[in-house]
């Protein structure tokens, strides 16, 4: 089988998975034009590419597109279950390194340590500017919005600072779940008005766009903290910006906003967000866990005709 590797993927990416597919031929592909073009493959194992409609439909010999992590918006499932395609995730494998970073802005958010880091670079040694606007994690409460693999990951993280978790989930956890990851259940209405932070771990659908809007921002405690390393959408931008102007929130950490054309994008001249380009998911070490993981994956497919973690079950023909 031909398979194409929509990256960009970390160094040596290619030559593992050949090494583990040794019958297979393996391509990788870069630029999105490239790979809109491209004709030929089986199977996609897609990072950062975006995979419309058109991409599928290009490559008649498609069996499964395979997303190197859990989120799947930047696929159109629903065109690839109408051409028979699988559509599948990887779930939980690289929930460590999202959940990490989460806690990192959660802590660099509230010790201002983006600030301090640029004032003592220019010169300026004061650990009195910024002491009356810091906050830690202990006492506090965290308001964890989806309680999947990295939402409960980010939850035992908290609690190691001294930190009380609340969370919402459309699905909500079995009690046995609850219990053992200390996550006490709130819808969400009342879970904005009571936490300190709030981090988002869902994926975006019809369902969770804008969840956190206006409404919610204007519930919240003042000077909230907002931690976002899911999918941009899940916030509505413009109430965001227009709730750190106000001071109702305090800081915000986003590993991904709604506009990514930052210069058009408020939220990226504003000093009391920390932006990073959507990395959560990116380490140097998750390629060692996630290539095996794909590579049996795709095994599943040669052997059997079936895959696992399939997302487009109700689109498929």
């Amino acid at each position: 089988m031909k398979i194409i590797l929509a990256g960009p993927y970390p160094a040596g990416t290619e030559e593992k998975f050949g090494q583990l597919l040794p019958g297979d031929e393996i391509v990788t592909v870069t630029d999105q034009a490239e790979y809109e073009a491209m004709t030929e493959g089986d199977v996609i194992v897609v990072r950062v590419l975006k995979t419309p409609a058109s991409v599928l439909a290009s490559k008649k010999d498609l069996k499964a597109v395979i997303r190197w992590g859990a989120g799947y918006d930047s696929v159109d499932i629903e065109a690839a279950g109408k051409q028979g395609v699988f559509v599948a995730n990887m779930p939980g494998v690289n929930a460590y390194a999202v959940a990490e970073l989460a806690v990192g802005l959660m802590i660099a958010a509230g010790r201002k340590v983006i600030d301090q880091n640029r004032l003592t670079h220019d010169g300026i040694w004061d650990n009195k500017l910024y002491a009356p606007q810091m906050t830690s994690l202990n006492h506090k409460t965290v308001g964890v919005i989806g309680g999947g693999n990295i939402g409960r990951k980010v939850a035992t993280e908290v609690q190691s600072f001294g930190a009380n978790v609340i969370y919402y989930d459309a699905f909500r956890l079995s009690e046995e779940r609850e219990k053992e990851f200390h996550m006490e259940y709130k819808p969400l209405e009342e879970l904005v008005k009571e936490a300190d932070v709030i981090t988002l771990h869902v994926p975006l659908l019809d369902s969770t766009k804008h969840m956190i809007g206006e409404k919610q921002f204007e519930e919240m405690k003042d000077h909230v903290i907002i931690v976002n390393t899911a999918r941009g959408g899940l916030i509505d931008d413009e109430a965001l910006a227009k709730a750190l102007v106000n001071g109702k929130v305090a800081a915000a950490g986003l590993d991904c906003v709604e506009n990514e054309n930052l210069q058009e994008n408020s939220l990226a001249r504003m000093s009391n967000v920390i932006l990073t380009p959507h990395m959560g998911g990116s380490s140097n070490d998750l390629a060692a866990e996630m290539i095996p993981k794909i590579a049996e994956q795709i095994k599943n497919l040669e052997m059997t005709g079936t895959i696992g973690n399939v997302v487009n079950k109700e689109y498929l023909k």
